[in-house]
C-alpha cells in the first residue's frame, strides 16, 4: 500500500487531501514519523524521521496520532481481496505481503494481470492506492513494488533479473539502509554488479 497510514487519513478526512501529512508522534515530545503523505515527502520527509525534524521541514505538516483500530481493518479488507486469489499468503505488515500466484487460475495464470486486477480491486473496495511488483522471487518481487510508486507496476522476468540486478544502486537493495549504504560505497560498491565482483575477489575480507 502506498504511504497507507497517511492514505487512510486522507481517504478519511477529505481536508487533508492534497495536503502534507504526518502519522505519528508528537513533534514537541521526541516523536517519530511512522507514516507521512507523498505531499510530506516533496519536503524531505520519510518514515523512522523524528517528528521534530520534519516539523520543521514543514511546518504546515499535519500532524496525527495514529489510528491503530482503523488500519487494522482495512488491512483486513485487503487481505481477503488477496484470499480471492491465492491462499498462499506472507504479510510483512499491515500494508504489505507477498503472493505466491505460480498455481492461480486467475487472469489466465498471468502474475501480472493478477496484480492489476488486485490493484483494481483494492481501489474500487478501499478507495485506496497500491503498488505491485511481480518477479520470479520474493527478493526481486520486494524490489520491483518500490520502483513505480505510487500505484506503480512493475515486472522483473527471470531472464532479465541478473542484468537487473547489476545495475542496481546498492541502496535500493531490500534491507539496505543508509547506514550501511554508505559503508558498501565507502568500499566502491555503488551497484549489484559492483558487489558481484567485490564478493567474488575479496572472499576473505570482510566490509564490517
Amino acid at each position: 500500500m502506498d504511504a497507507f497510514y497517511a492514505s487512510v487519513e486522507q481517504r478519511d478526512q477529505p481536508e487533508y487531501r492534497n495536503r502534507p501529512v504526518i502519522v505519528g508522534g508528537d513533534p514537541g515530545r521526541r516523536g517519530v514519523v511512522a507514516a507521512c503523505s507523498y505531499e510530506a515527502r516533496q519536503y524531505g520527509i520519510h518514515s523512522a524521521m523524528p517528528a521534530s525534524r520534519a516539523k520543521r521541514l514543514c511546518p504546515d505538516a499535519i500532524f496525527l496520532r495514529p489510528r491503530m483500530t482503523v488500519y487494522r481493518e482495512v488491512s483486513a479488507q485487503i487481505r481477503e481481496i488477496f484470499q480471492e486469489y491465492t491462499s498462499l499468503i506472507e504479510p510483512l505488515s499491515l500494508d504489505e505481503a507477498y503472493l505466491d500466484v505460480t498455481d492461480a487460475d486467475h487472469c489466465q495464470g498471468s502474475a501480472t494481470l493478477i496484480a492489476k486486477e488486485i490493484k483494481t480491486q483494492i481501489k474500487l473496495r478501499t478507495n485506496l492506492i497500491a503498488s505491485a511488483g511481480i518477479s520470479y522471487n520474493k527478493f526481486l518481487a520486494k524490489i520491483a513494488s518500490d520502483m513505480d510508486k505510487p500505484d506503480g507496476l512493475f515486472l522483473i522476468k527471470p531472464d532479465q533479473g541478473e542484468a537487473f540486478i547489476e545495475q542496481l544502486p546498492i541502496g535500493k537493495f531490500y534491507g539496505i539502509g543508509p547506514a550501511t549504504e554508505a559503508r558498501m560505497k565507502s568500499h566502491n560498491i555503488h551497484n549489484g554488479a559492483d558487489l558481484k565482483s567485490w564478493k567474488k575477489n575479496r572472499s576473505h575480507r570482510k566490509i564490517w
